[in-house]
């Protein structure tokens, strides 16, 4: 009551004023008021405030009382500046009340508006979050209580990150959603993978009415939420306001010491303190807010500084990643450790940038380093091996030494192709320090009397020319890494809506075609169908509204284009870093990270709502995109193993779409070529699993029966993800090909070595994959109950699809430079091509026995096999045996064959298997000649076929492998191949059990003499 007495005597007094000529007192409108020319209302206010002060201390009186009163300032509408009576208020607060009582005051005020704010429920027009911004904005304008709060409130004591905000509505009848869009509607048309493939030409009426109405509201949602965010970018401009000297340091300057030591805050206490961390949905709007608020700010600036930057062209100069003037807080640089940097690099940084480092910072540190690596080295080794599974508790079908081998590989080789969804990044581990960098002024920052502040040490590479306000080009530093903290994480996160749309929508439409084919005497399923009809119809009528607020606040065109912006800020920024050379090594790890995380939202997360392909510049940032990741993929100056498996997965991801395969076509020659030659690198001793997949999906759709999206005997199924990489169209580049085919026809040497370690690595992955099949036979015959593990089957599955696509590799090489196996001048030719032709029957022999151990693993169709089949590893070996023994020149084709038909694992009825003719061949052959033993590296010796009793045959009868079968993926002319070189193996091996059974020093008229002396005595074992 006192507080409420109190403040109506102060409305009393601002509304009076003194008349003097007249003598008497006069009412007036309080708005009008203003401190100067007033003494006697002055002194009359000070004996109020005497006792008004105290009171203004106490937290319910300031939300009740004082919040209260300015709110109802600004009810009249307006903007902010139209009230001036706040700006006079706030003066009055710091004249007549202690500088501790206007404080506390201020304080306690701004809690409570963010109290409010936070909890104050959404309704149709946000008017309750606008009221409280536009009374934050207002208290914002006054340049003491600014900079006060800014100083010691606003990042200290307040997560004032919330004020920018847009909270997403629990209930969407609470937020009047049902009134602002009243129509609701989703995609109906779908294709065999459950796509939308919606096209507006192919849309009725009424579903064309429906999607209009509905996008109308979503437009009327959408503007209601940018008045909201309209007022926090206002804001934020009043916080990076640079021009307010007057009360001390520029507010610009205050909020950017803030500023870095929340990111120091919210990067070291990730994985550590999450509580302690600002929530990922609220870094995603101020993100966005700071965005905007910056390239503003950035903008004005250039239009007043000619020969700078605008903001469309922005980057961040290298010199603030080595100079020392911004602290990174220990995250991790492309080149490794800081300290390790500036040992290694102290004479690159003094004749290159002019900055001399002290002797004695690196021996202070360098003990210290040596301890952090082995700490972070244990902190971050059992995240490896629970994501491998190795840190769990082992189940006994670990302890084998096949699955033993299998794990060890795949942890550095393939985890990729297990775990396709795998996030590039992983938690960096971040030490804790205390920053210096609040103790930094403006002349530290912006530079002043030849001093270049943030920006010293510019290397000759980059140009002198201004960019933009050294304090923004750090803000915009912070923005890279405040994405790269939570920002992406949470957007991937909210697409789940978007999924939760599209799966009811299948779903209904489902039921809908369900209920149209039931019978009309089956009532009771009938009903049932319409209750799910209805249950499905209520969900989508929810999920569509709540997705209209998602993709207002998160996914819309103006959010893509900030992203877009930070990718292009990226891109820009790696490329003049990489102008460095050898100081590249300090550009911090998140830049690539964040470039390859940006570019992978703007193409997963914002479609199909937004087109990527109408953003400005488009081709020409996939094209820049493109160089940056086929140069560095295998740059020696990027040292960390997360970040370089990372850039290889992008790469890799890169090649199996269309457009993005175009862009890397685009890259200058030289770069393309080198990126061919990298791939091309010996797979020993590097994670290669990525490196082949690349390869092969450069060569999809030209292999043999490799035109394919998706398998043939998975057609029936949906996939989890149709979007994933692996799922696209082939898409092959004859252009990279044909790199591919000119460094190996000139290098002998890298052919060679290239093709023994693609032979090695396929020799291991198809002995794991026999030996690990062999183990999930032996337990799936088991009397007793028991189950195979998942992680088995998975690794089993990998080492299988491994297998496939190094076969795919030899096929592309054997295509497309034949003569590094033919060509016997070139010294490793034939014994590549005996390795060849060892490995070819050996698979061929496992995978084509009927009943063998590969049929009934195939035929037991466990979860987690499913990729395992006959079809894409027999028709890839086929691909092979094709090109060399019927594409091939006479003399080629002659050596093919001796060298396939001289190997002691050969057997002409795994060939006639592949036409469907393995099982009477077989017989025949076996009645005719003693079979020969089948021993080889690749495991123990084949099964031999088990005859079935004769009553037994016709129950057990089951459809055998023939590439007839697959009409829609094997050409006429592929089949005729086959035929072709079924025949000509079979003539060959008469002639060649002919010319045996006369005399053993008998030549064959097709073989040399040093050919034959090889098929009678040689026995080639693969090591």
């Amino acid at each position: 009551m006192k507080a409420q007495k109190l403040l109506g005597y102060i409305k009393n007094v601002l509304s009076t004023s003194l008349d003097t000529q007249e003598e008497k007192l006069q009412e007036k409108d309080m708005s009008m008021w203003r401190l100067h020319g007033e003494p006697t209302i002055l002194v009359t206010l000070a004996h109020i405030f005497n006792h008004f002060a105290p009171l203004m201390c106490k937290v319910y009186l300031v939300e009740d009382v004082l919040m209260d009163f300015l709110l109802g300032i600004l009810e009249g509408g307006g903007s902010v500046d139209e009230h001036p009576l706040i700006q006079q208020l706030l003066d009055l607060f710091w004249l007549l009340m202690e500088d501790y009582e206007v404080n506390e005051c201020l304080k306690q005020l701004m809690m409570s508006l963010l109290r409010a704010y936070r909890f104050s429920p959404i309704i149709p027009d946000l008017g309750f979050q606008i009221h409280y911004l536009r009374l934050t904005t207002a208290i914002l304008h006054h340049e003491k209580s600014r900079k006060y709060l800014l100083s010691n409130v606003l990042f200290d004591v307040l997560r004032s990150v919330v004020f920018f905000y847009v909270k997403t509505p629990l209930r969407v009848k609470e937020a009047g959603l049902e009134e602002l869009i009243p129509t609701t509607w989703w995609p109906t048309h779908f294709d065999k993978e459950g796509k939308d493939e919606r096209d507006p030409k192919e849309e009725s009426a009424d579903e064309r009415l429906r999607r209009r109405a509905y996008e109308r509201g979503c437009q009327r949602l959408k503007k209601r939420i940018e008045v909201v965010e309209e007022l926090q970018v206002q804001i934020l401009r009043l916080l990076l306001n640079n021009k307010d000297k007057t009360t001390g340091e520029a507010s610009r300057y205050i909020f950017l010491n803030k500023f870095r030591k929340f990111l120091q805050e919210n990067a070291s206490n990730r994985g550590q303190h999450p509580t302690a961390l600002c929530p990922p949905e609220y870094m995603v709007c101020f993100l966005h807010r700071l965005i905007t608020a910056v390239r503003s700010c950035w903008d004005e600036g250039s239009r007043k500084s000619p020969g700078s930057i605008s903001s469309e062209d922005g980057y961040v100069p290298p010199q603030l990643f080595y100079n020392g003037k911004v602290d990174y807080f220990d995250l991790q640089r492309l080149g490794g450790l800081l300290s390790h940097l500036k040992k290694t690099l102290k004479d690159d940084l003094a004749s290159k940038a002019n900055i001399i480092i002290d002797p004695a910072e690196i021996q202070s540190t360098s003990m210290d380093d040596l301890d952090e690596d082995e700490e972070s080295g244990a902190a971050q080794r059992p995240f490896g091996a629970a994501a491998m599974g190795g840190a769990l508790a082992r189940p006994s079908w670990l302890s084998s030494p096949t699955l033993g081998r299998a794990n060890r590989f795949l942890s550095t080789a393939a985890v990729s192709l297990m775990t396709p969804r795998r996030p590039l990044t992983q938690p960096e581990k971040v030490k804790v320090r205390t920053l210096a960098v609040e103790q930094r002024t403006e002349d530290d920052i912006e530079g002043s009397h030849g001093n270049d502040g943030l920006l010293l040490g510019r290397p000759l590479e980059e140009p002198d020319r201004p960019v933009a306000d050294k304090s923004l080009l750090e803000i915009v530093d912070g923005i890279v890494m405040m994405y790269n903290l939570s920002v992406h994480q949470q957007l991937g996160k909210m697409v789940v809506v978007s999924d939760d749309v599209h799966e009811y929508a299948v779903a209904l439409k489902d039921t809908e075609e369900k209920i149209s084919r039931c019978p009309s005497r089956r009532a009771d399923i009938l009903d049932e169908l319409q209750k799910s009809q209805k249950v499905f119809a209520e969900k989508l009528n929810h999920l569509s509204r709540r997705l209209a607020w998602i993709n207002a606040t998160i996914y819309s065109k103006e959010k893509m284009l900030d992203v877009y912006w930070l990718l292009c800020v990226c891109i820009r920024t790696i490329e003049h870093a990489d102008n460095t050379g050898s100081l590249f090594a300090f550009a911090p790890e998140f830049y690539l990270n964040v470039a390859m995380n940006a570019y992978s939202a703007l193409k997963n997360y914002f479609s199909p709502a937004n087109s990527m392909e109408e953003l400005p510049g488009y081709e020409e940032t996939l094209t820049q995109l493109a160089a940056i990741l086929a140069k560095h993929f295998a740059d020696p100056r990027i040292v960390g193993t997360d970040i370089k498996d990372s850039l290889m997965q992008a790469l890799a991801s890169y090649v199996c779409y269309p457009q993005s395969l175009r862009a890397v076509e685009r890259i200058p020659e030289d770069q393309r070529v080198a990126m061919m030659r990298n791939l091309l690198a010996p797979y020993e001793q590097r994670p290669w699993a990525q490196t082949n997949w690349i390869l092969v999906r450069l060569w999809r759709g030209c292999g043999f029966g490799y035109r394919y999206t998706r398998l043939p005997h998975l057609l029936k199924t949906k996939p989890e993800d149709a979007n994933l990489p692996s799922l696209q169209k082939p898409c092959p580049s004859l252009l990279l090909q044909r790199h591919m085919a000119e460094l190996l026809s000139i290098d002998k040497d890298m052919a060679a070595s290239f093709l023994n370690s693609v032979l090695n690595q396929l020799n291991w992955a198809f002995s794991e994959f026999i030996g690990m099949i062999q183990e999930i036979q032996q337990a799936a015959e088991r009397p007793e109950r028991n189950f195979v593990d998942t992680r088995q089957l998975k690794v089993c599955a990998t080492c299988f699809d491994l297998s496939v696509s190094l076969l795919r590799v030899l096929e592309m090489t054997v295509t497309l430079v034949p003569e590094i196996f033919l060509d016997w001048s070139r010294p490793s030719a034939e014994l590549l091509l005996r390795r060849l032709a060892q490995l070819l029957n050996q698979v061929l022999n496992r995978v084509t026995a009927e009943k063998n151990l590969f049929d009934r693993v195939v035929n037991l169709r466990l979860p987690g096999l499913e990729s395992v089949d006959h079809y894409p590893i027999l028709v890839a070996v086929t691909g092979i045996l094709v090109r060399i023994l019927v594409d091939g020149d006479r003399q080629g084709i002659s050596r093919a064959a001796s060298v396939l038909l001289s190997d002691p694992c050969f057997q002409l009825h795994s060939i006639q298997h592949l036409l469907g003719e393995g099982e009477s061949s077989s017989s025949a052959a076996m009645l005719t000649s003693p079979p020969r033993p089948v021993v080889g590296s690749l495991g123990s010796t084949v099964t031999p076929p088990i005859a079935s009793a004769p009553g037994a045959a016709g129950a057990a009868e089951r459809k055998h492998f023939s590439l007839h079968s697959y009409t829609d993926y094997i050409s006429e002319e592929e089949k005729q191949k086959v035929e072709l070189m079924l025949a000509f193996l079979t003539e060959e091996s008469k002639q060649a059990a002919a010319s045996t059974a006369v005399s053993p020093q008998t030549s064959v008229s097709c073989y040399t003499p040093d050919v034959f002396e090889s098929v009678s005595q040689r026995r080639v074992v693969i090591v």
